[in-house]
């Protein structure tokens, strides 16, 4: 199913994500799952904050000099044997996919995770197609069997629960026996792999996506905890490889500095369970392996991003981090987001490739705490690039004229400080009177949206500036 965008939509999906309870409490655990085990990871490799700028200069070196590291990449992987592929929007990349599968007569793929292939809608244009496409990552299995899309990029089902996934087994798996037990997540795990070790076997095709392409070799890498991707890449018939085009890295050590921050960065681990490198086809000499190795590498508009203000987006490395560390994300989870990428990330990489007009609610879901900059491995500012698309839907004029004109407002009483220090002393000293007695209002003009879910506490004296400016007289 591929995930139908309903980003304008954002702030229902919020109201209903936040009166979602067993969603709330599948939540509860992402901050505590994911921020200490970083934090450890982090704090035992003295050399976290240097690997940090390293792996910003290399993809910032990779997006300068990007159309000669796709030549180079292009040129080794096929002197490898495998085929390279460019498309320019999702319609072409489904298309070349499409055309792979019909030449070899595939009636069944199996993926491992790839967020491109849900950018790209690409399990419906193959079932529309007459090919069943099978997700193998257990989590991308988990949803598939909903019909939904991922709510996390590296825990596509991080918002579901144990009897969820089981009632959900015992939906679709029609042999299941009703007397086994499912009660315990090892039951739960024995039961998808038995289901699809039967799909591995069965492939004709199976798909990918990289973590990085290597130019200097024709590599392609995959990074993964659960095995699935090497099962999808070396037992079928073919490989097809899907990522864009800032993917690219120039060389093998390049990579080795970015898999120190990836992994850390993603779950808190030093390297994940499986980093498999793939270079070409099957060889003569080889025990296993797909016969044909294709890459598919996609633009759908990053060029645009790479021309323009948004460059910094591109290092991005698909950790996660920004969302784990997300107040916003741990409140409304990655669904409410309402497309592919969700938290700070997503609300930066969304608007870039669906257009503002659609994703201009993103951008705003955010507190700006800058906590997903301070752990970004490849240091993306977050906050500015959200910034500016906050920017952009001001000069276009797409949000409410209430909000329009409050920020008016304030934006001429602060570049004229005469003006502004006296108003505002004068507002702090009112409410000030007003909330002495029970020092909090309930009700507050102008502050519905905070005072519908929390009490807007009384000011206890005068403003910063006026206190600070005291301070320095006194002293």
């Amino acid at each position: 199913m591929s995930v139908h965008i309903t980003s304008p939509q954002f702030k229902q999906n919020a109201r209903e994500a936040l009166a979602d309870q067993p969603l709330q409490k599948a939540l509860a655990k992402v901050g505590p799952g994911f921020i200490g085990k970083r934090a450890a990871a982090a704090e035992k490799l003295p050399e976290f904050e240097a690997l940090r700028d390293s792996a910003r200069d290399i993809k910032n070196h990779t997006l300068a000099h990007l159309d000669l590291y796709m030549e180079r990449f292009e040129e080794k992987a096929r002197a490898a044997g495998g085929h390279v592929h460019f498309a320019v929007d999702a319609a072409e990349a489904r298309n070349i996919i499409l055309g792979i599968c019909r030449d070899l007569g595939a009636k069944t793929v199996t993926k491992g995770k790839s967020m491109i292939s849900e950018e790209i809608g690409l399990n419906d244009h193959l079932e529309a197609n007459g090919i069943q496409p099978v997700e193998t990552d257990l989590g991308e299995y988990l949803i598939q069997i909903r019909g939904e899309g991922p709510s996390h990029i590296i825990a596509p089902a991080i918002h579901l629960n144990k009897e969820q996934v089981e009632a959900d087994f015992r939906r679709v798996h029609a042999d299941l026996p009703p007397e086994r037990n499912l009660s315990e997540p090892t039951a739960l795990l024995a039961e998808a792999r038995g289901k699809l070790r039967e799909k591995f076997l069965a492939a004709d095709v199976g798909i990918t996506g990289a973590n990085f392409l290597v130019a200097e070799t024709g590599t392609s890498i995959i990074v993964t905890n659960e095995g699935n991707g090497d099962l999808t890449q070396t037992l079928p018939k073919a490989h097809i490889v899907l990522a864009s085009i800032e993917k690219l890295v120039p060389t093998l050590e390049d990579v080795s500095q970015l898999l120190r921050v990836l992994a850390r960065s993603a779950t808190g681990q030093e390297m994940s369970v499986y980093t498999t490198f793939s270079t070409g086809p099957r060889r003569a000499e080889d025990p296993d392996g797909p016969g044909d190795y294709h890459v598919v590498i996609l633009d759908n508009g990053r060029s645009g991003m790479l021309a323009g203000q948004l460059r910094e987006m591109l290092r991005c490395i698909r950790c996660g981090a920004c969302m784990n560390h997300c107040p916003v994300y741990h409140a409304v989870g990655g669904h409410a987001y309402g497309w592919v990428y969700p938290g700070p990330m997503g609300s930066v990489l969304t608007p870039s490739l669906i257009g503002v007009e659609k994703g201009r609610n993103l951008p705003n879901a955010s507190t700006f705490c800058g906590r997903c900059e301070e752990v970004c491995p490849v240091r993306i500012p977050l906050p500015k690039l959200m910034r500016h698309w906050r920017e952009k839907e001001f000069e276009r004029h797409l949000m409410p004229a209430t909000q329009r004109t409050g920020l008016a407002v304030w934006s001429f009483l602060a570049r004229r400080g005469w003006l502004y220090r006296p108003m505002t002393r004068m507002a702090m000293a009112m409410l000030a009177l007003v909330g002495k007695s029970k020092g909090r209002f309930s009700k507050l003009p102008l502050a519905g949206g905070w005072t519908q879910y929390r009490d807007f506490p009384a000011p206890e004296g005068d403003t910063f500036q006026a206190q600070w400016a005291a301070r320095k007289n006194v002293r």
